[in-house]
């Protein structure tokens, strides 16, 4: 039986790995600390379960973990004692182009090198010294809104980061595979490639695949929350689940409070307790686009035209780069491309505990409106089938997430938007909220540690690991770092 919310120091509300990853760092710290969870698993987007038939493991949400593997908090955990162990694709990424071509993207820089031809120099020019002060510039790109602790490494990010990936990729790249390829990157933000900052996000994730790879969790993404909740709970935390928090009459005043919610479920909670110029604020928070996701059986291997895609952990969908910035920038019109920008992983080629013996998933899906209801299956199909004919063939069954419901599974996932809100540059440098900390609520003990913070969406604790650490120094007197 669960002990008394205040027989606690602090209270989590959410089990995502932001929401875990405070509830360890307070743990690590001397606290008792509970974790309340709406749903009846915890792991929030670090979930796997069998969609669509017996012994077929999909990731319900995140599926490929560069930003775990790359975050100063995560990686200083050894969660591989607790049960979780990274695979390694053959090549972290690929991105499929017409009449059979390809871009592969090693993780050994030297060998990516060796593949790029004449754009090789530009590419090394871009990132070598950025992949080689990683280590240091991880914890400023990851960090707080403070004053950063190596200066110099995120200037030159900041400098080649803070333009859009249209105008970045046009200026280094000669080729038109490796602005297709920078696209694939950027488009993870889920923002027009016109947009300024964008080329940040196809710098990190391009960083991050030759620094730290481009991994699956073995057994599936569940296995990152079951290590965050086994060292949790070895520190002598405690989860409660199938308790949806509705009010914030129900949980203690004299304790603090962190929410792994997005600004417009933590109004509803407690807004009748903030100043109306904070609450609308919080009100006025932007959502971004969803996404629509379908999770397939297949009765063998996606058959590539080029094989050397069947060796990629995680592939980018959709061309040229015109035609992944058209995709994207209809999406923010309110369309839904024909022709869409497609996430791909193939997990089950590297990890077979995920499939029958000689069968295998597929995990894909695009970005479409907020709020949509569309089934987009046969676009994505046809996106696939497009470097891949024979696809459909091997299709067993499938089963699809539109955004209402994403976000039923999921209520952080408003709209379907995954990255906990529109990562826009306003929302980047003011997240929910533009003050200095953007963690502490202007209520008592009240704190926010999920995605609507910096460092933003992804699966890397930081978040959570930020929000904990203000949460130490402002109400305990205890000053933590990486």
């Amino acid at each position: 039986m669960s002990r008394p919310d205040s027989d606690f120091d602090a209270i989590v509300v959410g089990s995502g790995p932001n929401g875990l990853s405070a509830a360890v760092v307070l743990a690590q710290n001397g606290l008792s600390v509970k974790v309340i969870e709406a749903a009846d698993s915890f792991g929030g987007g670090t979930r796997t379960k069998e969609l669509t038939e017996p012994g077929f493991l999909h990731d319900v949400c995140s599926a490929v973990h560069p930003t775990a593997a790359g975050s100063p908090f995560l990686s200083s955990l050894s969660l591989n004692k607790y049960g979780l162990e990274w695979i390694h694709p053959d090549y972290p990424v690929a991105h499929p182009l017409d009449h059979g071509q390809t871009v592969v993207i090693e993780r050994s820089f030297d060998k990516t090198l060796d593949r790029l031809g004449k754009d090789a120099k530009n590419y090394r020019n871009l990132l070598k010294d950025m992949i080689d002060s990683w280590p240091f510039l991880a914890k400023d790109i990851f960090g707080s809104l403070r004053n950063p602790k190596h200066p110099l490494s995120l200037a030159r990010f900041g400098w080649y980061g803070m333009f859009s990936a249209k105008l970045l990729s046009q200026s280094i790249f000669d080729t038109p595979e490796l602005r297709a390829y920078f696209a694939g990157l950027a488009a993870h933000s889920i923002l027009p490639l016109e947009k300024a900052f964008t080329a940040s996000f196809g710098l990190i994730l391009g960083i991050s695949v030759h620094s730290v790879g481009w991994p699956i969790a073995k057994g599936g993404s569940i296995k990152i929350s079951e290590a965050l909740v086994n060292l949790f709970t070895e520190l002598g935390g405690e989860v409660e689940l199938n308790r949806r928090i509705r009010d914030l009459r129900e949980l203690p005043d004299s304790v603090p409070i962190l929410f792994d919610l997005t600004p417009h479920q933590i109004n509803d909670i407690a807004g009748f307790h903030f100043k109306k110029t904070f609450s609308n604020k919080l009100k006025a928070y932007k959502y971004g686009p969803g996404s629509f996701k379908i999770d397939f059986a297949l009765s063998e291997q996606v058959p590539w035209e080029n094989p050397e895609n069947a060796k990629a952990g995680t592939l980018h969908i959709g061309g040229t780069f015109n035609e992944l910035a058209y995709s994207e920038r209809e999406v923010w019109k309110g369309n839904h491309p024909e022709k869409p920008y497609v996430l791909v992983a193939q997990q089950s080629n590297f990890d077979p505990s995920r499939a029958p013996k000689g069968k295998h998933t597929l995990w894909a899906y695009c970005h479409v409106p907020n709020g949509s209801t569309k089934d987009m299956s046969i676009e994505i199909e046809n996106q696939i089938e497009r470097f891949a004919p024979g696809f459909k063939d091997t299709i067993i069954s499938k089963s699809v997430m539109n955004t209402v419901q994403f976000e039923k599974y999921n209520a952080n996932y408003i709209g379907g938007d995954i990255n906990g809100g529109a990562q826009t540059f306003n929302q980047l440098i003011g997240r929910p909220v533009l003050k200095w900390n953007p963690y502490k609520l202007p209520y008592k003990q009240l704190y926010i540690c999920s995605s609507s913070t910096p460092p933003g969406g992804g699966v890397h604790g930081m978040c959570g690991f930020n929000a904990a650490k203000s949460v130490l120094k402002n109400e305990f007197g205890i000053k933590i770092d990486i």
